[in-house]
């Protein structure tokens, strides 16, 4: 298999997972030595006696605590031929992480982030991106194969459709080792231009004893919603005497609670019109940019991920083994979504109440004060309230990987196997409101790095300034996204005894998949009866917390009030229009079906102090793509259906095929023992996002922006140019710094398109078909280019010490000096730790700047430059009992993100804080 790790390799995992947990009682043992120089690929023939003897020395080193399994994290990178950073199962025990993204964060050229599409920024690491690019180009493989992943959130399940790998559905607890591979080799999945990380379970027969028990028990402390949830993990494994079957389970139950207060600016940033009467009689303003929808976001939510992981291992025979895994991981996502904006599209261009001391400054706004307009109808705020019940996400797969030793020399591998992953959005309960009629209204803007001061007369503490005339009831549920791939490799490596041209073993092989992604149904919902009397509307309310002003450092309404999420689902069901055949949203409708099938070949070199491999892969793929327009296009194959109230609709198939010869080579110098030189090159390929390919448009009638999809993208190949210098100067030491290039063809960037469309709300408000001009925007295909250098360190200090601090730079750009998607020009994290045989603590700072993070609607936004810190602590009780505790977020970060436009420059867009969290633990084994 691909992902198949040498004897060596397999030999030092055996050792870590004989203790494999945050809870080992002796860290006395001496760091193993580094692997000899010149005997990298030796181990290419796994029945060779200086193999035996290898496995016989390495079997007896017992690896435990940070310092050792830092140092087999170093042997393991040491003895690759391709650059690559690796992570082992006790290095990820003893860090402040919660999910496999957590403990990806602190190697170099590593970026996270926590969301996927335009949700905002959450507590919790979920993308994982290499070397400044977009989460999309670096792919992530579960034990070598494909992970088929879910989104909770409705934009990622039908708008912003990736493939990138949800983080959030992989705990940390089930890693045995990650592997992030920097530089490519034939015999590497296709799918990530940037690169690729592997996550790798462990085995049952690779446990020490025969029955092994572990597990750890404990709470999880939120600050902002100041309550305590519980967390459980627990392995059993057992084998045979004679090492020969061996079977492991594990489950995980993790619950915790979040909420994230927040500033959000909806619909961008309106221009006023010469002819708007505001401008008429300050004609200063004519010209001027405003903020649309300025509100206080309240987000709270309950996050449950249950799931667990069963490994069947056989040896039937000596020279055979056989495996079944099979993984189930879900969370439930339940959350409501709080928005009470001021509106001021809807009082600025008229004018009326504008106070003297307005000020203008790059040709925006920045602060303005509205006298209340006795008498007026017009609403001065627009509240949204969204509780979306039964949100979840899911990821399963179940594999059978078989190994042959067909000769001393030849070395078969298979695997056959299924994922899919699931997203659910069940059910949206909706009211959006106007309110403070002719109520007056202020802000005051303070930059890119502070919210907005806003104000709006009344009391807004209670809903008693309620316009339901200017309400909607909007949302789209019963989504059930699919993401389901049926996949079969074959493997073969051929290892020599001698060769003339120093060739050491030959890898080769073919893989096929079938994937699919879609969404088969959406209910647009929309309003329906008496739903505009405020009369029928809930007679009860809560209020925001009261610190949630301070939490973000801003001065605005407050505390603000708001329907129960009970309340708002028992009015949708009244008043809420769910009719699957005349609110089908066929706009949200999509399916992308690849077949894909490859070959490679692989050449292994070895001599006196030099390695390196060299290779092929071929690469067929075939698209069918599926989506809905509104207007016939080339590609229509049936329509206009009508029935649905967005408009008759045409189905659209478009088929694609195309075919790639990827070539990669990597060289490693041993230039002395503790001193290597890399050299790579190679070309990768990334398939277009999903939701980029599915042409269908979503569109928002309040703000008439939206965003679709293009069929005839072509898939982005990168030319990629890798080289590194590393000093192994100490077991548990390394001073490296490497240089990287790529040249990316085919880079997917954004271009905005007017367009016409039925207004659904308008239509609906006007009683007859109303169309409007949406501003949309629409990948396209265009060149690009990221280079960057990485640096790193990692110092032992004594014999209880150790700091470990990397960095670095990255810059990218597409066509035209456009930014690319994910570039943070500078990261950097620095760690430390202190172990002895009782007690251990780690506290790690990391940092990235700010970096280019989409479209929302037509805006261009960034995510400014963030910093986090984290800790841990452990101590051990006894040889079978540990405490152990994380502290995530200590810094309390403000998330901060801003809008780009040549109009009017840089402007905020959002900010949100999501508090401190504490993990506590009770850890035992057996």
């Amino acid at each position: 298999m691909s992902h198949r790790r040498t004897l060596l390799a397999a030999s030092i995992i055996a050792g870590l997972c004989l203790s494999g947990s945050v809870y080992a009682a002796d860290n006395t043992q001496p760091a193993p030595a580094p692997v000899p120089s010149g005997q990298d690929n030796a181990q290419a023939n796994p029945q060779t006696d200086a193999d035996k003897s290898k496995v016989r020395e390495l079997s007896t080193i017992t690896v435990v605590g940070i310092r050792d399994s830092e140092a087999e994290s170093l042997n393991l990178k040491k003895s690759a031929d391709a650059h690559v950073e690796v992570i082992t199962a006790e290095d990820i025990g003893k860090l402040p992480a919660k999910n496999v993204a957590d403990t990806l964060q602190r190697l170099p050229g590593v970026n996270i982030s926590s969301s996927s599409a335009s949700e905002g920024g959450f507590d919790e690491n979920d993308r994982v991106s290499l070397r400044g690019t977009n989460p999309s180009m670096t792919q992530t493989t579960v034990n070598g194969h494909t992970v088929g992943t879910g989104d909770w959130f409705v934009l990622s399940q039908v708008q912003t459709v990736g493939r990138s790998v949800s983080y959030s559905l992989l705990p940390a607890e089930v890693v045995s080792e990650v592997v992030v591979h920097k530089s490519s080799e034939a015999k590497l999945e296709e799918g990530g231009s940037a690169g690729s990380v592997d996550i790798i379970t462990r085995k049952p027969l690779e446990f020490d004893k025969q029955v092994t028990g572990q597990a750890s028990i404990g709470g999880v402390y939120a600050d902002l919603p100041g309550n305590t949830k519980p967390q459980f993990n627990g392995l059993f494994n057992y084998k045979n005497a004679d090492n020969t079957f061996g079977v492991m389970v594990q489950g995980f139950y993790e619950k915790r609670s979040l909420q994230r207060d927040g500033q959000e600016v909806v619909g961008g940033y309106n221009q006023i019109q010469a002819t708007d009467p505001i401008a008429v009689a300050h004609p200063n303003l004519a010209g001027v940019y405003y903020p649309n929808e300025t509100g206080q976001t309240l987000f709270t939510q309950t996050r449950t991920r249950k799931g667990g992981l069963i490994d069947l291992e056989w040896k039937p025979l000596d020279n055979l083994t056989l495996n079944l895994d099979s993984f189930y991981s879900k969370l439930n996502a339940d959350n409501y979504n709080r928005n009470y904006m001021m509106w001021a599209s809807q009082f600025v261009p008229s004018g009326v109440g504008l106070q003297p001391g307005y000020t203008v400054s790059g040709n925006v706004l920045k602060n303005a004060t509205f006298a209340p307009v006795p008498g007026s109808t017009t609403p001065y705020g627009v509240y949204d309230q969204i509780s979306r019940p039964g949100a979840s996400s899911q990821s399963a797969y179940t594999t059978l990987d078989a190994e042959w030793r067909a000769t001393d020399h030849l070395t078969f591998t298979g695997q056959i196997g299924t994922t899919e992953g699931k997203g659910n959005s069940d059910e949206q309960n909706v009211s959006e409101l106007g309110f403070g009629a002719g109520a007056g209204a202020s802000w005051d803007m303070r930059g890119t790095g502070q919210p907005i001061n806003w104000s709006m007369g009344g009391d807004n503490t209670t809903p008693s300034g309620i316009l339901p005339s200017a309400g909607w009831i909007f949302g789209d549920q019963d989504i059930h996204v699919k993401d389901k791939e049926n996949f079969y490799q074959f493997d073969g490596n051929y290892a020599f005894d001698s060769s003339p041209v120093a060739l050491s073993s030959l890898d080769f092989g073919v893989r096929y998949s079938d994937h699919t992604r879609e969404n088969k149904t959406d209910i647009g919902q929309g309003p329906a009866g008496d739903w505009q009397n405020p009369a029928n509307y809930p007679t009860t309310w809560s209020n925001y917390p009261g610190s949630f002003n301070s939490d973000l450092g801003l001065s605005a309404p407050g505390p603000v009030w708001y329907y129960s999420p009970g309340a708002l689902a028992a009015f949708d069901a009244l008043y809420a229009t769910r009719d699957p055949v005349a609110r089908f949203n066929w706009q949200n409708i999509y399916k992308v079906n690849e077949k894909d099938a490859a070959a490679y070949i692989q050449a292994n070199f070895a001599g006196d102090r030099w390695s390196g491999n060299i290779g092929l892969r071929y690469v067929h793929t075939k698209e069918d793509i599926t989506y809905n327009t509104g207007a016939q296009s080339d590609y229509s194959v049936a329509g206009p259906i009508e029935g649905s109230a967005f408009g008759p609709y045409y189905v659209n198939n478009y088929n694609h095929n195309y075919d790639r010869v990827l070539p990669s080579a990597n060289l490693k110098f041993n230039l002395t023992e503790d001193l290597l030189a890399r050299f790579a090159a190679s070309q990768t390929m990334t398939r277009p996002d999903y939701s980029a390919l599915a042409g269908s448009y979503s569109l928002d009638d309040l703000t008439h922006t939206g965003s679709g999809g293009n069929p005839q993208l072509k898939p982005l190949i990168s030319t990629n140019f890798d080289a590194a210098l590393e000093w192994y100067f100490a077991p548990r030491g390394l001073v490296s710094a490497g240089v990287y290039n790529m040249e990316l063809a085919n880079y997917i960037n954004f271009g905005t398109q007017a367009l016409q469309f039925k207004d659904q709300q308008a239509s609906l408000t006007q009683g007859h078909d109303v169309f409007s001009t949406y501003l949309v925007s629409v990948p396209t295909n265009v060149n690009g280019n990221v280079k960057g250098i990485e640096l790193n360190y990692i110092q032992p200090i004594g014999e209880y010490f150790g700091v470990q601090t990397n960095y670095t730079y990255a810059e990218g750009h597409a066509d035209g000096g456009k930014p690319l998607q994910g570039t943070s020009k500078n990261t950097y994290n620095v760690s430390a730790y202190f172990e002895n045989k009782t007690f251990n603590a780690r506290i790690s700072y990391t940092y990235r700047s700010s970096f280019y993070d989409g479209v929302s609607r037509t805006d261009t936004y960034y995510q400014a430059g963030i910093g986090n810190l984290a800790a841990s602590l452990g101590y051990n009780i006894n040889q079978w009992m540990s405490i152990s505790l994380d502290a995530m977020n200590l810094n309390n970060p403000k998330l901060k993100y801003y809008t780009t436009n040549p109009a009017y420059g840089n402007q905020p867009y959002a900010f949100y804080v999501n508090g401190r969290q504490y993990y506590l633990n009770l850890n035992f084994k057996i």
